[in-house]
């Protein structure tokens, strides 16, 4: 799931995303997160709630639902994986949802992915306690997204703090069922507009759900 699989309030709700996607060329580049390849890559596939990913995991043998609030990025999205992987589109359920108001089944993933889903606090405690619920024993929850310390390096952001948040604050929504494998603000490089070299950092948290 990206961040507009989703959406507590108008401004980012159905009608939005499915404008933008209709004035759009692609829904997803295309390119799978880097952050999502280096903690999923050889890990055994399973069953994955995902999104902008859906694709790649497919092709990893991962039995995949991608699930996005627009019904346009979802019909673009299905449509592409069609035309570049007939095999790996048929491993993939695309779930149209508002993942707050209609949370993913319990206990029923080996791997729920969260990328960039920027909202304000209360509603991503409960965005994210909900897909933490979705885990099955045994299974990965990875919280991907902007770091705070991204809003003083120049690059796009919106003038949002409080839609930011540390891998630490996700943690913290987890109780002692979980094991925490990575917690980091980990570094990657950027390009602000005036094209200056720069080093934003993503919020990285890795949990595995323990077996009883």
């Amino acid at each position: 799931m990206s961040e507009h699989a989703h959406a507590p309030d108008a401004m980012f709700g159905v009608d939005f995303w499915d404008e933008r996607y209709r004035s759009a060329q692609r829904v997803w580049s295309g390119n799978p997160n880097p952050q999502l390849v280096a903690e999923v890559a050889g890990r055994p596939p399973g069953r994955a709630l995902e999104g902008a990913d859906a694709i790649w995991l497919a092709r990893a043998g991962w039995t995949e639902v991608g699930a996005d609030i627009s019904g346009v990025a979802l019909e673009r999205a299905a449509q592409h994986a069609r035309d570049t992987d007939p095999a790996a589109a048929a491993r993939i359920e695309w779930r149209q949802a508002d993942l707050i108001a209609q949370p993913p089944e319990r206990d029923s993933f080996d791997l729920v992915s969260a990328q960039f889903m920027q909202l304000p606090p209360e509603q991503r405690t409960r965005l994210f306690t909900a897909l933490a619920a979705a885990v099955d024993a045994g299974g990965m929850l990875l919280v991907v997204g902007h770091h705070p310390s991204d809003l003083a390096t120049g690059v796009p952001r919106p003038p949002m703090p409080e839609r930011f948040y540390t891998p630490d604050e996700i943690a913290a929504l987890l109780d002692d069922s979980w094991r925490v494998a990575v917690s980091e603000a980990r570094p990657r490089p950027a390009t602000t507009p005036d094209g200056v070299e720069v080093t934003v950092h993503d919020t990285v948290l890795v949990a595995i759900r323990r077996v009883p």
